[in-house]
């Protein structure tokens, strides 16, 4: 079973803008978690936070290459899964997003569920990067109903 999920977005903005979305501590807030303890760099172990749910998660940022691709690890021992992020430009006004995370257990009894979770957070997430950095919706984080 291959236990891996791919998410693809088109957004119209270059690859630096959507690369600094995610990495700036300043912008994340925007779209995905409430707060970045530090900005995205290899190397760098970050504390990511939501508020609004009280909780956080802490990465392992493995490798950045500058408005190109984002590797980090998260979710703990048993859990943990590698999450890539590639950055496509398609022109000077858009870009291909992609979003790989894998890792996930084979063996786990719950490992559909998780696929399919995992891969409704990455749609909904990249949904509210693209909201922000097109149109500058900023209210769109943090709505999902657990």
């Amino acid at each position: 079973m291959d236990t891996q999920i791919t998410t693809k977005f088109k957004i119209g903005k270059p690859t630096n803008e959507v690369f600094e979305a995610i990495v700036n501590p300043e912008k994340i807030g925007n779209f995905w978690f409430s707060s970045s303890s530090e900005r995205w760099e290899q190397g760098r172990t970050l504390t990511l936070r939501y508020n609004e749910y009280d909780a956080e998660v802490v990465i392992h940022v493995l490798e950045v290459e500058k408005n190109r691709k984002i590797v980090y690890s998260w979710g703990g021992n048993a859990q943990e899964t590698v999450v890539t992020i590639t950055l496509k430009e398609l022109d000077n006004t858009s870009s291909i997003i992609e979003v790989n995370e894998s890792g996930l257990k084979e063996d786990d009894p719950e490992i559909i569920k998780k696929m399919i979770g995992q891969k409704e957070g990455w749609v909904y997430t990249l949904t509210c990067l693209k909201g922000y950095l097109e149109s500058g919706v900023t209210n769109l984080r943090a709505s999902l109903i657990f």
